[in-house]
């Protein structure tokens, strides 16, 4: 079985070699994995990749060697409820026009749809659909799925369609961008290198070829100067959207994510999920486990980074403007407060958003982080889009 896992690996490209497999054959034996597939993951993964780049791979070879076995983390900890996967099984979708949509009203606020929905989960007992009360499908009730409304909580449903859920009782798995994606244009690198700054730092490990001309010239033999390599000197702190409605502009953010770690040598980046919060990660796969506090980042990387934001800025207003209005988990903090701490810190800061600009106004949470952290810093992710944004952090 390890063997194949090996085998496996090697055939997606991750370089593994036989002393590294030796040393995971050894640290099995040695009871390292405690005898868990948590442990095994871990063993396996601190023992067999040297590169970040290649956790993706990596992830992905082990869920398909181990299928089957893969561990189930809930997003939301221990449910009071179990909600009947019947209820929730698709017989249809409900496809409504954009006057009847108009129709539909909201329940309130936030808290009063999480209330509702207890009651709900409490008196239910049997599967319902097409209608606009109780948890079930293709109707026009806030809790189930493949229904519409304005406010709600989906449940069940592979994705989302209408953009419009306050919370998502689901299990999410979002995948790391893969940094060595190979750039679908070169024009995108073109770019981003308006974002540049040279410098020559470190040691000297490059030929002055000048300066050893005079200096031999001078002495009379050889005399080699050396000098650090030009490199450059702009520090880069990126926080990438992942999951939910960016799925449909992974493609685009892929081909940004390789060419900014191609041509930013001094590339920080990390992943959030609709709105920054207390905290975010550099894993998807582990991000409930493996998280960076928020606070640690404002705190280690200095103001002279400059900031790139990549997301849609598509979600509920909640969202930005409430406590506990994040989609995944309770905030004690709305989203808004903690961009407009990265504002004041950061005063080279700039969002690029993958939608296109002509729907930016049809969105309110769009325009309320533009009022946070200001419309002249949201740039489309079209070229001269991302030319303007780097003449923007340039300054």
């Amino acid at each position: 079985m390890f063997h194949s896992f090996f085998t496996e690996l090697r055939a997606a490209k991750v370089p593994v070699s036989i002393r590294e497999y030796l040393t995971l054959l050894e640290g099995v034996e040695k009871g390292v994995a405690h005898e868990s597939l948590d442990g095994f993951y871990y063993l396996s993964r601190t023992a067999l990749v040297k590169d970040e780049r290649n956790l993706d791979k990596f992830d992905q070879v082990f869920s398909h060697v181990f299928r089957g076995l893969d561990y189930v983390g809930d997003i939301f900890g221990e449910e009071e409820h179990q909600i009947p996967a019947d209820w929730l099984r698709k017989m249809a979708e409900l496809h409504l026009s954009p006057e009847e949509m108009a129709e539909i009203e909201k329940l309130g606020d936030l808290d009063k749809i999480m209330e509702a929905l207890k009651e709900r989960l409490e008196n239910q007992d049997k599967r319902h659909e097409g209608g606009n009360k109780n948890i079930g499908t293709a109707g026009r009730s806030p809790f189930g799925a493949y229904g519409y409304n304005p406010e709600g909580v989906r449940i069940g449903q592979k994705e989302g369609r209408h953009g419009k859920a306050v919370k998502v009782w689901d299990k999410r798995q979002f995948k790391n961008l893969d940094g060595d994606k190979e750039i679908g244009t070169r024009n995108i690198k073109v770019a981003l290198r308006r974002l540049r700054k040279f410098a020559r730092e470190g040691a000297a490990e490059e030929l002055d070829l000048n300066s050893t001309i005079k200096g031999t010239a001078k002495q009379g033999w050889l005399d080699i100067k050396m000098r650090p390599e030009r490199r450059n000197a702009v520090k880069v702190l990126a926080f990438f959207d992942i999951g939910g409605s960016m799925d449909a502009h992974i493609q685009q953010v892929e081909d940004l994510f390789s060419a900014a770690r191609s041509e930013f040598k001094r590339l920080e980046y990390f992943y959030f999920h609709n709105c920054l919060y207390e905290q975010v990660w550099t894993d998807n796969v582990r991000r409930m486990s493996e998280v960076t506090p928020t606070w640690d980042i404002l705190h280690k990387f200095a103001s002279d980074h400059r900031v790139v934001i990549v997301g849609d800025a598509a979600m509920s207003p909640y969202e930005v403007a409430v406590r506990g209005g994040s989609v995944e988990h309770w905030n004690d903090e709305p989203g808004g407060v903690w961009l407009k701490r990265l504002v004041d810190i950061y005063p080279h800061l700039v969002w690029i958003n993958p939608t296109s600009e002509k729907y930016w106004d049809y969105s309110q949470s769009t325009q309320m982080i533009q009022d946070i952290i200001g419309k002249d810093r949201m740039f489309p992710m079209t070229l001269s889009g991302l030319e303007d944004a780097m003449k923007e952090l340039a300054r």
